[in-house]
């Protein structure tokens, strides 16, 4: 087994035991990159045939795809201003919990 295929399966045992640890988004995005760059380092791999620059490279870009992909769902919270106006012309907000 080359070096590629261990760095890559390395990779994604570390993904595996982030995705555990962490479930909210920024565990996702850790869990993304991981497992990206695990799986751009075996497709490196597989194309050049063992080429340390192709799996450095594959692990490179799938690291930085999986991080993107994974940020998809994650959404800040933000404090909306949800308000009403009384019958004076007054704005009153109601206490909202953020997540």
């Amino acid at each position: 087994m080359n070096i590629g295929k261990i760095l890559a399966l390395a990779a994604l045992a570390a993904s595996v035991t982030a995705g555990a640890a962490n479930a909210n988004c920024e565990g996702r995005k850790t869990t993304g990159t991981l497992v990206g760059a695990g799986a751009g380092g075996l497709l490196g791999d597989a194309v050049t045939h063992g080429s340390a620059v192709g799996v450095i490279g594959g692990a490179v870009v799938g690291g930085v795809a999986g991080h993107h992909i994974a940020a998809q769902g994650c959404h800040r919270a933000y404090h909306h201003a949800a308000y009403y106006i009384d019958r004076y012309g007054h704005r009153h907000y109601y206490h909202t919990a953020s997540r």
